[in-house]
């Protein structure tokens, strides 16, 4: 019997007895570029995997991860996808005993989804701000490891570049305080800033965003240095965080 390929006939059957066309529709408005869904919310896809590990006690995380893989090489539908990742999300972290569930190779498998199956900046943006940021909320020693996915030949993995250090400026993790390097976030800024992908580009914007919340000061003169090759979109999703005169003065140039 297969049976990764027994639970995907399971979830696909929950997700079409959620799904709707209306559901469908309103998903379509976010991606002007065309999306390929089924018609479930990100609440339906919770509930869909809070069901299946309610039924399915009993599934190990290799188990569970053998059938995230499965699910991902045959995902008809992004809702498929992002079900896919959420399968696993409770076990990139620390199990009760304070023991891994999966070895640090696994950022490795997630370099490879990020090229192979993810095809539009949500599907990015839920396993690198869900799944990714679990798992290194754990082995902060592996977050500046992904700094290599600037290079990639897929813009959607360049986009995780920036995206997966988001939540990272600062973070608390425990009784300690992790501080991204902030030269590491300019660094990488500045490898993509031509990049001619939009959503690269909006990835910049927001990664400066957030580090302007710790580190305005540099931020404005990295600004000041670079405008001339920040798009428009990306320069105001880049200084929303700052006061209405400083917006002002950076919008002028």
């Amino acid at each position: 019997m297969n049976l990764p390929g027994f639970y995907l006939k399971r979830l696909k059957a929950d997700l079409t007895q959620v799904s709707t066309p209306k559901k469908a529709e309103a998903s379509r408005r976010y991606f002007p570029h065309g999306i390929h869904c089924i018609g479930a919310t990100a609440m339906d896809i919770k509930l869909i995997i809070k069901a299946f590990h309610s039924d399915y006690p009993d599934l190990t995380p290799s188990e569970m991860l053998s059938i995230t893989e499965y699910i991902l090489s045959h995902a008809e539908y992004s809702e498929e996808t992002l079900l896919a990742f959420g399968l696993i999300n409770k076990f990139v972290k620390l199990n009760a005993k304070r023991q891994e569930n999966y070895g640090d190779d696994l950022i490795v498998r997630f370099e490879y989804w990020l090229e192979h199956y993810a095809n539009n900046w949500s599907l990015v943006d839920d396993l690198c701000i869900k799944t990714i940021y679990q798992f290194l909320m754990s082995r902060p020693h592996l977050i500046e490891r992904t700094q290599h996915w600037a290079h990639s030949e897929v813009s959607w993995c360049r986009r995780a570049s920036n995206v997966v250090w988001v939540k990272f400026i600062k973070r608390t993790m425990g009784k300690t305080t992790y501080y991204l390097n902030k030269d590491l976030v300019f660094n990488n800024c500045d490898l993509l800033l031509e990049d001619d992908d939009e959503f690269v580009q909006k990835s910049i914007g927001w990664l400066l965003k957030v580090t302007s919340i710790e580190y305005e000061a540099e931020v404005v003169t990295y600004i000041q240095n670079n405008y001339s090759k920040l798009t428009r979109s990306t320069l105001r999703y880049a200084i929303e965080k700052m006061d209405a005169d400083t917006r002002k003065m950076l919008l002028a140039l």
